[in-house]
Formats: C-alpha cells, sequence, structure tokens
C-alpha cells in the first residue's frame, strides 16, 4: 500500500508548444513569480490553508501530485491562483484544490 507516497519535487518550467501560445502576455499587475509556481512534487506552496484530499475509495490521505498556476490576466485562476492536484497510487483516484487569495 502506497499511504500518502511522497513524489519528489520538481520544477515545472511551461514552454510554447506553438505560435499562439508564444504571443500570451505575461501578467500586467500581479508580482512577479505569479505565473511561475508550478510544481510537480514535493509539497504543495499552499495559498491559503492546508487543503489535504482524502481518497474516496480507500478514505487515506492523497499523496500531493502538481501544482499549477494562473498563466496570466486572461488565464486566471481565481485571483492569481493555483489548482493542486492529489493522486492515490493504490486507487488511481485524483483530486483537485483551487485557492486564489
Amino acid at each position: 500500500m502506497n499511504i500518502n507516497k511522497k513524489i519528489p519535487p520538481f520544477k515545472l518550467v511551461p514552454s510554447p508548444l506553438n505560435k499562439e501560445a508564444e504571443t500570451v502576455k505575461k501578467f500586467k499587475w500581479a508580482p512577479d513569480e505569479i505565473g511561475t509556481r508550478h510544481q510537480l512534487g514535493g509539497t504543495p506552496n499552499y495559498i491559503q490553508a492546508e487543503e489535504w484530499p482524502l481518497c474516496k475509495s480507500c478514505q487515506n490521505k492523497m499523496s500531493f501530485y502538481a501544482q499549477l498556476d494562473s498563466i496570466n490576466d486572461d488565464f486566471q485562476i481565481g485571483d492569481c491562483g493555483m489548482i493542486y492536484v492529489f493522486f492515490c497510487f493504490d486507487c488511481n483516484e485524483s483530486a483537485s484544490v483551487v485557492q486564489s487569495y
């Protein structure tokens, strides 16, 4: 059983895959770190209080898988927020949490 298996931390750096993505502008007013907080594994960098989901199948604490940051003013999650993704390696269940300022 892989209860709350911890993935080593990796920095995720977005790289445009087409011309449209190359033209996406950065945030106009947000601090420089907003839009760069993408991460795979490690520990979530919560904006608000910790929210750690339980697997719907086995009821165990899920493993943190990744966090995805807002992209820019047009593709903003709430108010410069992030999506946190969790996964149960035993049940192949996933869950996500959204937080913003």
